[in-house]
């Protein structure tokens, strides 16, 4: 399709195309429920993030608002600068300035969940210095249940297998929003190639080393043996469902448990040795996330390892999350961990 026909398409909102159409729809109505007026999208070259783009564009048009296209290059293969400058060239095509950070800190080590938290550290910079406070992520329905998988292999609670929050705070005043989370790729798809007539393909998607893409690898087997995505969804809205229940239940615990004075955090131990295993460790986890500003919370297994450690040596100094940890009379203590 020509560059004058697909800008056609994004000024109407997609009213040709039905099925598009309706989920412009259903974006433009997230979208507008937010009350902001800028935004950035997290732009990648894969189908669902140029699928996000075009949606984002046609937004704009139709309301008054602020929007920055921003792709960070992880410097982890030898093209990936050349990929970022193909994106960069394809969408400025249809008036869309990209914006590419470049990752200029070595990752040698759990590749992906480093690369996340380095993208997510520069998109928060980015968002910093242009007073943002919304970030949009194509994160779409396979997204979901892929991660479900991922932590049903772990050993996750309600809480993990609930999976992805359409909207989550990732530091301060910044919020990350998912607003695709109902919509399946191949819908995303449609979107990519109508407009930009192409996508670029991550060749890690294909590498079996990691998790991710062996569970989905297994989409087709599961939905041979009777295991559809569908289904798998409806179960992971119906535990949200039950997270979000628990969740006031927590947060009335929490309040009560946790105190935040000058530099460290304080949990009442009367309090939090009246709760059961389940609400010590989302206590920990909570805290420490807040109390360092991390995007990741620290793994269930190793928070439920310390408190058997903090109940067995009642002088233990201990340390998880960056945080140090230590007991003293009625009160466990954390502290932040001064790195070298």
């Amino acid at each position: 399709m020509s560059k004058k026909n697909s800008n056609v398409i994004l000024k109407n909102g997609f009213k040709n195309y039905e099925e598009l159409s309706h989920i412009y729809s259903i974006f433009k109505k997230k979208l507008n429920s937010f009350k902001k007026k800028t935004f950035l999208i997290a732009v990648s070259g894969g189908p669902d993030s140029l699928a996000l783009t075009a949606l984002a564009k046609s937004y704009s048009y139709e309301n008054k608002c602020k929007i920055y296209y921003v792709l960070v290059d992880h410097n982890l293969r030898k093209n990936s600068s050349h990929e970022a400058k193909s994106v960069k060239k394809l969408l400025k095509k249809y008036q869309i300035i990209l914006n590419v950070l470049k990752n200029k800190k070595p990752i040698e080590k759990n590749i992906q969940s480093e690369s996340r938290v380095v993208r997510y550290n520069l998109l928060k910079s980015f968002c910093k210095k242009k007073k943002i406070k919304t970030i949009l992520t194509a994160h779409n329905l396979e997204d979901q249940v892929e991660t479900f998988f991922i932590r049903l292999s772990r050993g996750s609670g309600l809480h993990g297998l609930s999976s992805m929050k359409q909207i989550s705070k990732i530091e301060g005043n910044i919020n990350l929003i998912r607003p695709l989370l109902d919509f399946k790729k191949i819908k995303l798809i449609k979107i990519s190639k109508l407009i930009f007539g192409k996508y670029y393909k991550d060749p890690t998607n294909k590498n079996t080393k990691y998790l991710r893409t062996r569970i989905r690898n297994l989409q087709e087997s599961l939905e041979t043996s009777g295991i559809n995505y569908d289904q798998v969804i409806r179960s992971i809205r119906n535990l949200a469902s039950s997270r979000d229940t628990l969740d006031q239940y927590f947060n009335k615990i929490y309040k009560n448990t946790v105190n935040k004075k000058n530099s460290i955090i304080m949990i009442n131990l009367k309090n939090f040795n009246k709760i059961n295993q389940e609400m010590k460790m989302r206590v920990f986890k909570k805290a420490i996330k807040d109390f360092t500003k991390a995007y990741y919370s620290t793994r269930s297994k190793k928070i439920f390892n310390l408190i058997d450690k903090i109940k067995v040596k009642k002088n233990a100094k201990l340390t998880l999350g960056g945080c140090i940890i230590s007991r003293e009379k009625n009160h466990i203590i954390l502290k932040k961990e001064i790195k070298n």
